[in-house]
């Protein structure tokens, strides 16, 4: 059911991105956005679950399900052409506290981080966003409020990505 939901999501995006794009005329030309998520949370800290949505439109939502959120460290939630101007990144992230010996407790504590932030696309111009989840105050903070969200926004030209490798001749 969850997959379902995940594939349902990623499709409704993609559909408003494609009527963005028609509506707005960008299709050959435009801006492109990559968001990236990077887990950077301590060994106390076990992400459950994530949650994204551009300009209000889902695009990523995703569970745990056997550990394949908390073996990544960085996956990428989307990749596409967005209309050039200021967009809007909502985040939800979901951890689980992961505590053993004297701190076993925390095994019964949720976290949740609701964050969002604002950037611009231009045109022909890559945007990447990276949403990094971390650990903030360090061990003198209360747990509760060590989860946190930080945004590292890094923007090139489209034409600066980098090429492939040239391929050799065959003799």
């Amino acid at each position: 059911m969850t997959d379902l939901k995940d594939k349902i999501f990623r499709t409704k995006a993609r559909l408003m991105n494609l009527q963005e794009i028609v509506i707005g005329g960008e299709l050959a030309s435009g801006a492109r956005a990559t968001l990236v998520h990077r887990n950077e949370m301590g060994s106390s800290f076990s992400l459950e679950s994530v949650s994204y949505a551009l300009d209000g439109a889902p695009v990523y939502a995703k569970a745990d399900q056997g550990g394949d959120l908390r073996g990544r460290s960085e996956f990428e939630v989307f990749s596409g052409r967005v209309v050039p101007g200021s967009h809007q990144l909502a985040v939800q992230l979901v951890y689980r506290g992961h505590g053993y010996g004297l701190f076993s407790y925390l095994e019964g504590y949720k976290f949740r981080v609701q964050s969002s932030n604002a950037f611009k696309a231009e045109p022909d111009k890559v945007t990447t966003v990276r949403v990094v989840g971390y650990e903030k105050g360090g061990i003198t903070a209360e747990l509760k409020d060590r989860p946190s969200v930080r945004y590292d926004i890094d923007v090139q030209r489209e034409d600066a990505q980098p090429a492939p490798a040239p391929q050799q001749e065959k003799k």
